[in-house]
């Protein structure tokens, strides 16, 4: 799912494209992505983009006339651009919208069609659509601390949910937490001031340096290549690999569609966390330690 440094990114490049562009067709090849339209979506042709913005991990588009549009690219969206000169070409299209300067296009990957349009009138229908998470990158320690604090939850939790913290998921979680040398499963309540100043400077760190990488790989483009697993991370889809800081391999707890990637020497203190679904099979047989896991591979004694 694109987060605040994805969304960030492409906010810059069709900054570039469309803003003080009109808006000449809009083409909505499956019906199920235009989730509200009020005022209708054909409304909108012939309206002039006067600004974008990000709303957690959506996308706004501001038209004349103090109308939007609410893009929610959740886990599979996507967009692309394609210059004026040059012909669209994508897979898996939801809609396109067309510019003078070129045409933007939605696309989506897999069967599970989650990506949604709204179209809404005014800033007081923006608000429906404003989770209420804090922005980390503007808010202060206290402003961080009272949030983390608000509810009981794990730190993956409490980072990834969308009313405590704005444009967080899954894949900058676990890089925070690792930068922050904090377990994933260390409940809210818990953490000492120390260790929430360590987890808010980790946040705004890690997500200025990844926004800045990114800009970097896209320089003048448009993003192409959105994804949650990238070459440079330390420990987000790097199952088995060796950690970057201590070089222990970096351990995994796999939950319906998601999965917590940490280093158990560098977080956890040298303790495995036991994926549910392995460690109900296994009982006792599941390590509980680094050490433990050596052995059993037959790497230590």
């Amino acid at each position: 799912m694109p987060e605040l440094p994805d969304i960030t990114i492409y906010l810059e490049a069709l900054e570039k494209r469309i803003v003080g562009q009109v808006l000449e067709k809009i083409r909505i090849l499956d019906v199920f992505v235009l989730r509200t339209a009020k005022p209708p979506v054909d409304s909108l042709v012939g309206a002039r983009v006067i600004g974008l913005r990000r709303l957690g991990k959506r996308i706004l588009f501001h038209f004349e006339g103090d109308r939007w549009i609410v893009l929610h690219l959740m886990i599979a969206g996507r967009l692309q651009w394609a210059d004026a000169e040059a012909k669209p070409y994508a897979r898996n299209v939801l809609a396109h919208f067309v510019f003078s300067s070129g045409t933007l296009t939605l696309t989506e990957a897999g069967t599970k069609h989650r990506a949604s349009l709204h179209v809404v009138a005014d800033e007081a229908g923006l608000a429906l659509h404003d989770r209420g998470g804090v922005d980390v990158m503007q808010a202060s320690l206290e402003e961080f601390k009272t949030a983390l604090r608000r509810e009981n939850h794990t730190l993956k939790r409490s980072l990834t949910a969308p009313h405590l913290f704005s444009g967080i998921g899954n894949s900058y979680s676990d890089e925070i937490l690792h930068a922050a040398r904090l377990s994933p499963v260390m409940l809210t309540t818990k953490l000492s001031d120390e260790e929430i100043r360590r987890l808010r400077d980790a946040t705004r760190e890690v997500l200025a340096r990844w926004t800045d990488l990114l800009r970097k790989q896209t320089g003048d483009g448009f993003p192409a290549k959105v994804t949650a697993f990238l070459p440079e991370m330390a420990v987000h889809g790097k199952f088995g690999q060796p950690c970057p800081v201590c070089g222990t391999a970096v351990q995994r707890i796999r939950y319906a569609e998601n999965e917590v990637n940490y280093c158990p020497r560098c977080q956890t203190g040298g303790k495995l966390l036991a994926d549910r679904s392995l460690s109900r099979l296994l009982k006792s047989d599941w390590p509980r330690t680094i050490d433990e896991a050596e052995e059993q591979k037959g790497i230590g004694g």
